[in-house]
């Protein structure tokens, strides 16, 4: 007997059919182990006085049990049945998943990035979950953090911060009633893969529509090539992270003075910034192309998979502060609609996947002219968290590194009144990435100041 045949009669009702989305498999097709689909971030506890890392590994198994992802794999079906499921893991063991390290000397921040950045960078084991935690102790202060690291098959940004939220304090109430849950049987996923291509048949002009619009987002089929510079060279796949901190209130109503967001503002940060590094070395760019990824989750709806579309956006880099920031608003208060569906690699997952698994993507990421960087933003919680009773002080986001041919990319992350952006830059690009944090930094004051904050 198949695994798959496992009966299911001892439970009531028939187990859930529960596929990886378009947009899942899209992210598992770019998977490469000199970069693999991995964010994360580290959470920084208070001061280490009385932490209890027995307690907080024994709090972290137990809040695990009540977000069923995390107990869960990806496995392929049998021919003619579909796309791959996610199935409770019978072998699951939590200490697996969740280890302690030591951070390398001195224990600094800078330390700490780089420990981070070797702990995202690392493959996951694609026959279990998409997930690893890590208690990184020997911090310079004697505090101790938390680097959590998921795969983008496993959630995009906001289900990543579900995901967290539901391992935080108090965490999810809600137990599974059973685990494992039996698998769905292989006449049962045969009836469902041919009723979803049937359904796929009908809605096959609006997946057209969204195709076009998503393509329209993205730059369209023949985007204008963004400026050749220094950003746009192949990298080594290693990126080394910085971090900038600034007060959100400060870029909140210097954005809002000119009619636009935080991310708005932090856009145009970026782009000055990089101009500013570019003219170090003799070059210089009017415009900075960037790719923003657009979340797709209405509000008030549970998050489930892969909901992000990317949006480009020509950013000013030179002129008047507030001319920049209008305009910059403007840009994609017009053209954010168009990025809130499913992104065109998960409309055309059946073409994008095979292309993918022949080398097609890396090809294509190595000689891209789109964008000159990206800036993805998540929007975590106002108030302080904690975990285990221990307050967390500070969250910062984390790249698996640079690859293809763009040299810099950010991740930001708001949490407890604090913005906090990690730049990860190709260190033959960026040898001092400090330089270009520095600059970031200063644009970022530029701008709190334009509204006196």
């Amino acid at each position: 007997m198949m695994p798959w045949d496992r009966a299911d009669s001892d439970v009531p009702g028939h187990p859930v059919i529960d596929r990886a989305s378009p947009t899942d498999r899209a992210f598992l097709a770019m998977d490469d182990e000199r970069a693999p689909a991995h964010f994360g971030v580290i959470l920084l506890f208070d001061e280490a006085g009385g932490f209890d890392l027995a307690h907080a590994r024994q709090v972290l198994a137990e809040r695990v049990a009540a977000v069923p992802r995390l107990r869960q794999r990806l496995v392929r079906t049998p021919f003619g049945c579909g796309g791959p499921i996610w199935i409770d893991d019978e072998d699951f063991d939590v200490e697996r998943q969740v280890r302690v390290v030591r951070c390398a000397v001195p224990g600094d921040e800078r330390a700490l990035l780089d420990t981070a950045c070797s702990l995202v960078a690392t493959p996951l084991p694609p026959t279990g979950p998409r997930w690893s935690a890590v208690f990184v102790t020997g911090l310079a202060d004697g505090a101790v953090a938390l680097v959590v690291v998921l795969h983008h098959v496993l959630a995009d940004g906001i289900g990543g911060l579900a995901i967290l939220a539901g391992l935080a304090d108090p965490g999810l109430s809600a137990l599974p009633a059973l685990f494992p849950r039996p698998r769905p049987r292989t006449l049962r996923l045969a009836v469902d893969a041919l009723s979803g291509r049937v359904r796929a048949v009908a809605r096959i002009g609006t997946a057209v529509r969204l195709l076009r619009t998503s393509i329209t987002a993205a730059g369209g089929l023949r985007p204008q090539r963004a400026e050749p510079c220094s950003l746009l060279r192949r990298t080594g796949g290693r990126g080394g992270p910085a971090v900038v901190r600034v007060p959100a209130a400060a870029v909140r109503a210097a954005a809002h003075r000119w009619g636009g967001t935080t991310n708005d503002a932090i856009l145009v940060a970026v782009a000055a910034a990089l101009n500013r590094v570019l003219r170090a070395s003799g070059e210089s760019l009017d415009t900075v192309v960037i790719g923003v990824p657009v979340s797709g989750h209405a509000a008030g709806e549970p998050v489930r998979g892969n909901m992000v579309s990317p949006l480009l956006v020509a950013v000013p880099a030179t002129g008047d502060l507030g001319q920049r920031l209008r305009s910059t608003a403007n840009w994609v208060r017009t053209h954010k609609a168009t990025a809130q569906g499913p992104p065109p690699i998960a409309l055309l997952g059946w073409l994008f996947r095979p292309l993918a698994a022949l080398g097609t993507y890396r090809w294509y990421m190595n000689h891209q002219h789109r964008m000159h960087t990206l800036v993805s933003h998540v929007r975590g919680p106002g108030e302080p968290i904690t975990f285990a009773g221990r307050r967390i002080r500070a969250a910062i986001p984390m790249g698996a590194g640079t690859d293809g041919n763009m040299t810099v990319y950010f991740e930001v992350f708001t949490y407890a009144g604090t913005v906090t952006i990690t730049a990860i830059a190709d260190p033959d690009r960026f040898p001092d990435p400090g330089v270009l944090t520095r600059a970031l930094h200063d644009e970022l004051g530029r701008i709190a100041e334009s509204a006196g904050a």
